[in-house]
């Protein structure tokens, strides 16, 4: 069945903004919510609508999807107040909205329903972030819909908090004390996970399956800092912090303004190793980039998006 009206909650981020582009190349009609425009703007040269909507607003939700063939829910946070099993925020974007969007969808006649969540995922998992994230996804599971839900591992591109975070880091400081330095990752390049999210919006095959989305290697945290050191020719001398001193670390960055650079749930899903299970599905025709033949094209500032991002920063957008 083809979907050609595409309503995107979450869509004014990292990965949305990859995916807006991979939907319009597809000639998709996409509609996207923000609570401010202006976290948009971005994408507004783009043919595509960009509507105020307070998604956590019943009401408001089901006149967004209202009318749309599918919807695609990107929504997803990192940080968190503490809680059991997790935090307000946690329960909030992660657990609330996707069954409030699951009602929408119903309550208008939507069928069609792609949800994002994360590697590991588990309503019993080691850490808030992972346990909210398993029960948004049984939200979604339990529903009537034609459902499709990705788990990627870390995400990686040119705009991320991850890989440009650590060559910021390598920049800055000539020693980095590193917790959970063993802890083993596969990054996923973003244009990849637009790929696949816009290749089983249309396929049939695909409702109700769960794919697992991860890059061609799996590497040590300790590996990735060193990784991009190297890419901007820095080479920090990496101290690896024992449990104790580790989680003493994200306490205090927890304490400081602003969102924290580590916490204490970050090193608690560092637990559960973001690897997939087995190779990428092949319906989903994705030979995964490395972040060798990615990475350091950004982190450098050598790439025309990097370009592109630092006069939009400057621009105060």
């Amino acid at each position: 069945m083809r979907h050609q009206t595409i309503a995107l909650i979450g869509g004014s981020g990292f990965i949305g903004s990859h995916l807006v582009n991979a939907l319009v190349e597809l000639g998709k009609n996409v509609r996207i919510a923000t609570r401010r425009r202006e976290n948009a703007a971005h994408l507004t040269l783009l043919p595509v609508d960009v509507i105020e909507t307070n998604a956590y607003d019943s009401v408001q939700l089901a006149a967004f999807v209202s009318q749309a063939d599918a919807v695609i829910n990107l929504v997803g946070i990192l940080q968190g107040k503490r809680g059991d099993p997790y935090g307000p925020q946690f329960a909030k974007a992660h657990v609330e909205l996707p069954n409030k969007i699951v009602a929408a969808c119903q309550a208008k006649g939507v069928r069609r329903l792609i949800h994002v969540s994360a590697l590991g995922a588990d309503p019993k998992g080691p850490s808030m972030y992972l346990r909210s994230k398993g029960d948004g996804e049984k939200a979604v599971r339990e529903s009537n819909l034609a459902t499709t839900i990705f788990r990627p591992s870390v995400v990686f591109g040119p705009e991320d908090n991850f890989l440009n975070q650590f060559a910021f880091l390598e920049r800055i400081f000539p020693v980095i004390p590193l917790a959970s330095s063993q802890a083993l990752i596969q990054p996923i390049f973003v244009g990849d996970v637009a790929k696949a999210i816009a290749t089983v919006l249309d396929l049939d095959a695909a409702a109700g399956r769960v794919y697992e989305l991860a890059g061609p290697k799996v590497y040590t945290l300790e590996e990735l800092v060193r990784f991009s050191g190297a890419a901007i020719g820095k080479h920090a001398r990496i101290i690896r912090l024992p449990d104790m001193l580790g989680r003493l670390q994200a306490m205090s960055l927890e304490l400081a303004p602003g969102e924290p650079m580590m916490s204490r749930d970050n090193l608690d899903s560092l637990k559960t190793p973001a690897v997939a299970s087995g190779p990428m599905a092949p319906e989903l025709g994705i030979e995964p980039a490395s972040i060798e033949a990615i990475a350091p094209m950004y982190l450098t500032g050598s790439s025309s998006r990097s370009r592109f991002n630092t006069f939009r920063a400057s621009a105060g957008r």
